[in-house]
């Protein structure tokens, strides 16, 4: 099985790949610290599983899960987190996540999670199935979506780097456009959210699980 590791911290994905590379029949064919290097291994490799962190920086594991399932519907994603709140694992489970497991989680459930996808099953650790379970027995709370559907998917990118601290010259240079576009995304993203600055964009977006505290 050929498996790429997403994550930003490389202890956790030297980790990880140290627990595979023990395992016959896994092999670790790409690592990507970002969401777009995750889509872009993902591309190059086409592999059977990818483990992916659901908070990273410049791209998200929500909206990089979102665009490989799009593209590669045979690789199985499996999301990786420290975090067990619903609202994270249904936008997982719906960007086309087959699994999703706490980073607390044992070696041999990792293996386990790995299998049971490739073997075209769903994969959740037992707190998440719980997380999942009580989800739907409480239908008389809404869940609040993890992003506002009147974003795009390019303003999520834009927010989220925006939350990241990027100047508006830094992210036209990264996605390859003109300045006043990115100025223009901002605007409208403001503008649709109801939000009046950079501070609010940015608690906005680490509420949303576009970015974390730590960046």
């Amino acid at each position: 099985m050929r498996i790429v590791l997403a994550d930003d911290h490389k202890i956790i994905r030297d980790g990880l790949r140290a627990i595979l590379e023990k395992h016959p029949g896994m092999a670790v064919v790409g690592e990507a610290e970002n969401g777009h290097q995750a889509i872009a291994v993902t591309q190059s490799t086409a592999p059977d599983v990818v483990v992916m962190d659901v908070s990273m920086p410049e791209l998200n594991g929500i909206d990089a899960s979102k665009r490989i399932a799009n593209e590669l519907p045979r690789t199985k994603i499996i999301a990786l987190s420290m975090c067990a709140d619903r609202r994270y694992v249904l936008a997982m489970l719906a960007a086309g996540a087959a699994g999703y497991l706490l980073k607390n989680a044992a070696a041999d459930e990792l293996i386990r999670a790995i299998e049971t996808t490739v073997a075209g099953r769903t994969y959740l650790s037992p707190e998440i199935a719980g997380v999942v379970v009580d989800t739907l027995r409480d239908r008389t709370t809404p869940v609040e979506p993890i992003h506002a559907s009147v974003l795009s998917s390019r303003e999520r990118e834009v927010l989220q780097l925006l939350a990241e601290g990027r100047t508006s010259k830094e992210i036209a240079k990264q996605l390859h456009v003109a300045v006043t576009t990115i100025e223009t995304h901002r605007r409208q993203i403001m503008a649709k959210l109801g939000l009046h600055s950079i501070a609010e964009l940015t608690k906005y977006a680490i509420r949303e699980g576009l970015t974390s505290v730590d960046r």
